[in-house]
């Protein structure tokens, strides 16, 4: 075996985060109970905060970041795997404080892993990732609060961002109609590859729906991915007994409502964690995604990029310039 391997390092030098394409060894990894050669990963807003030396995501450096891999195990001490497997791991502390995917190999523990789902690779696996399970809890979270079809248009944010427009293209496929909150109007992407019927520009979203302590009803309910006013208003505009989801604060972690939306009309508001979601749900989300969830466009979502390209990929996802999923691919 290599006593070696390619990897994006972040490093701390002279007061700045330097993101360079580096051989580290093997032995520089925990050694855990599963040694996994990694073929893909992707790049996750969290992974930007790594690579930017934020740390609150990341508390030592030099550090690997990617908070998801797909690969097959090549050591094991586990009874639950063995060698060859083909497995994935999306969050736990991948890619935070532990080695993760953006390095050709990793360390974990055997109850971070998961078997890969019978009808995904490894780089579609990686097209849905962290964002993607976080999308599939979010619809689950809708379906099982008896958010169907015909109950009304479903409104979800930041559709062009990893968990909107995979979200976007679940629900599209599922038979919702799906209206889009987005700052870029990139309207033959978002209706044409995730299935949104309309598109609503964030400033319009705002000033229709959050401008008073309540709004005239209009969706029967809501994947959010940012926070701030865009949820305040979501909350705002749901229809008696809706239910409206949360899993991100790129615009805000604060939310400015009244209870009303929750007295008056019995909103829910359901807070979506994919990091800690327990194994059986992840499983449960997982399966779906490789089967009756998995978008038709789904490679239409993607642009697979090499080691060398990361940095600059993970520039973007920081910037906010980011559209659809970048998906490592380790050895082209």
């Amino acid at each position: 075996m290599e006593t070696s391997f390619n990897a994006l390092l972040v490093s701390e030098k002279d007061g700045r985060f330097v993101k360079e394409v580096q051989k580290v060894q093997l032995h520089q990894l925990l050694d855990n109970e599963l040694f996994i050669k990694v073929s893909h990963s992707c790049i996750n807003y969290k992974d930007a905060l790594s690579a930017s030396g934020n740390k609150g995501v990341t508390r030592k450096f030099p550090h690997v970041p990617g908070v998801d891999a797909a690969g097959v195990v090549i050591r094991s001490k586990s009874s639950l795997f063995a060698v060859g497997d083909e497995v994935l791991i999306t969050g736990f502390d991948l890619g935070m404080n532990t080695w993760g995917g953006f390095g050709e190999y990793i360390s974990v523990p055997a109850s971070w892993v998961l078997r890969l789902p019978q009808g995904l690779t490894a780089q579609q696996a990686m097209a849905f990732g962290t964002a993607g399970l976080t999308a599939g809890l979010s619809v689950y979270e809708l379906v099982s609060k008896g958010i169907t079809p015909n109950k009304g248009e479903v409104v979800v944010s930041g559709a062009t961002g990893g968990v909107g427009s995979i979200a976007t293209a679940i629900l599209s496929k599922l038979g919702y109609n799906v209206a889009v909150v987005s700052g870029k109007r990139e309207d033959e992407y978002l209706h044409n590859v995730l299935g949104a019927k309309r598109v609503i520009g964030r400033d319009e979203f705002a000033e229709q729906y959050n401008s008073k302590a309540m709004a005239s009803p209009a969706f029967a309910g809501g994947v959010d991915t940012v926070a701030g006013p865009i949820l305040s208003g979501m909350l705002k505009a749901t229809q008696y007994g809706g239910t409206v989801t949360c899993c991100g604060m790129v615009s805000s972690a604060n939310v400015d409502t009244s209870i009303f939306p929750f007295i008056l009309r019995g909103v829910s508001l359901a807070g979506i964690d994919s990091v800690l979601a327990p194994l059986d749900l992840r499983k449960h989300v997982w399966q779906l995604l490789a089967t009756d969830w998995k978008p038709q466009n789904l490679n239409s979502m993607v642009e697979n990029i090499s080691l060398n390209q990361l940095a600059a990929k993970l520039d973007e996802v920081l910037n906010g310039q980011a559209k659809g999923r970048y998906v490592l691919v380790h050895n082209e």
